[in-house]
């Protein structure tokens, strides 16, 4: 008897959920979504954040790599015009504790390049790998009963059709409707929380200047504790010889999209560094704004029933403010463990399936959950949450170790390993961890970025501000 398996949205969660079903014995994979997907890497209209920068860890790097095993997706990045950026020495970044120093010692890596060059990549490999059927189609339900979903309703010019299906699997992005969908089999009672800081995204790309090739990466970060909106703003290397660079403000301190107010806003931040590189580099876009960027949490896996024959992974799941680059990564954790699940055997039809994936996704996005919600708490407007007696606890601790990380390699050590996703955020409270956080930084504060003579050179020769 066949089987059949329709997953919704042919983002990174959809199309790495879909090579995992393929492989999982799934005689049929159909992926539908509402654009027509492009040929090549780039940007679509139902990835509203796809035009800002987003940086790939080397947890999620990993997992994706695990789910299509062979492929050589690290590689093929590179080979495309990505970069691999070690966060121990390819990195500027100033903290809100201070400027990080960059130690020639090695460490975790990220992966950066556009957004639309990560799913191309994953979506040719995906198609590459496995038989998988991509179609473009607007779901607008679920077929079924509350005990079991039995496939997807797709709209249709004459009318609406029924898709039948063994399994559905959710993995629709932010618009996801899987609230009412349930809602629709009888399924009410979904618990949600949205953290809203009112960031506003706006990223502009600009052609590598001439002898700025190996610049490092360069990140002024937002600093939650001064009562004051974020304002953050990044340089990061893409593929095709350009820098995508996104300026970042909470509510009350949103950056402007005229290229002006653009630059201005770069060297109004506690250091001018991203705005005196641009100021001499060749804008190749327009200033491009999304508002898309609430953290919001659908609590599917504490719902007192749950239908056999569907699940949801990725941002229809948990969804984060993309500052904190962490979305790209949860979503291949989460088919991770569809993965895994599906390893234990019984197959598409297994009982509790569903239930089991989406439990183990939501712990699986829980640590990023946490990172983002509790500093995103701390700006001022924050419409969704305030900090609890424990957060502060936690904020005081991890303000100490930030800290000690501007001076302690063994602190900075354990900042990276949580950040890239490689580690759970309890390595932290290692005891080395612990205990460089206790000692603080050996060395002084850094006021000036830990640059070398020929990238001071570069700045120098870059600069048309006089900063």
């Amino acid at each position: 008897m066949s089987r059949r398996a329709v997953v919704i949205g042919a983002g990174l969660a959809g199309m790495l959920a879909a090579a995992v079903l393929s492989r999982a014995g799934a005689d049929e994979v159909i992926v539908l979504d509402r654009d027509a997907l492009p040929d090549g890497p780039e940007h679509r209209r139902g990835l509203p954040q796809g035009r800002h920068a987003h940086l790939l860890m080397a947890g999620g790097m990993d997992a994706m790599e695990e789910l299509l095993p062979g492929a050589g997706l690290r590689a093929r990045l590179l080979a495309a015009g990505a970069h691999e950026i070690p966060l121990s020495s390819g990195m500027l970044a100033l903290t809100s504790e201070g400027w990080l120093r960059r130690w020639r010692r090695e460490g975790p890596a990220m992966v950066t390049c556009s957004r639309a060059l990560v799913d191309w990549a994953v979506r040719t490999t995906v198609r590459e790998q496995v038989p998988v059927e991509v179609r473009k189609a607007a779901v607008v339900g679920l077929t079924g009963s509350a005990g079991r979903v039995r496939g997807v309703r797709i709209a249709a010019p004459g009318g609406d059709t029924d898709l039948e299906a063994d399994l559905v699997v959710d993995a629709s992005g932010r618009g996801t409707r899987v609230v009412s969908w349930l809602d629709g089999l009888g399924l009410t009672g979904v618990e949600e929380r949205a953290v809203d800081s009112g960031l506003v995204n706006a990223s502009r790309v600009y052609r590598v200047p001439k002898g700025a090739e190996r610049f490092p990466l360069t990140v002024v970060q937002a600093n939650p504790y001064v009562s004051r909106p974020a304002r953050s703003a990044m340089v990061m290397p893409i593929e095709g010889g350009r820098w995508l660079v996104s300026c970042g403000g909470s509510r009350g301190g949103e950056p402007p999209a005229d290229p002006a107010g653009f630059l201005r806003y770069a060297l109004d931040l506690p250091d001018p560094i991203v705005g005196r590189l641009i100021s001499g580099a060749e804008p190749l876009t327009d200033v491009h704004l999304s508002r898309s960027t609430s953290n919001v949490r659908r609590y599917l896996e504490r719902m007192p029933r749950w239908p056999e024959g569907f699940l949801v992974l990725g941002d229809a799941l948990a969804t984060f403010n993309p500052a904190y680059g962490h979305g790209m990564s949860v979503a291949a954790f989460g088919a991770r463990v569809l993965s895994r699940e599906l390893g234990r055997g019984g197959g598409l039809g297994a009982p509790g399936l569903g239930r089991r994936v989406v439990r183990g996704a939501a712990r699986a996005a829980d640590p990023a959950w946490s990172l983002a919600v509790g500093q995103d708490v701390l700006y001022p407007g924050v419409r969704g949450g305030r900090p609890t007696a424990a957060d502060r606890v936690v904020t005081a601790y991890t303000r100490r170790l930030m800290r000690a990380a501007t001076g302690s390699y063994a602190a900075a050590s354990a900042v990276w390993d949580v950040t890239s996703l490689r580690t759970a955020p309890t390595r932290a409270f290692r005891p080395s961890a612990m205990l460089a956080a206790l000692a603080g930084s050996p060395l002084p504060p850094s006021v000036e970025p830990p640059l070398t003579p020929g990238e001071r050179e570069v700045l120098r020769r870059l600069d048309r501000t006089g900063a």
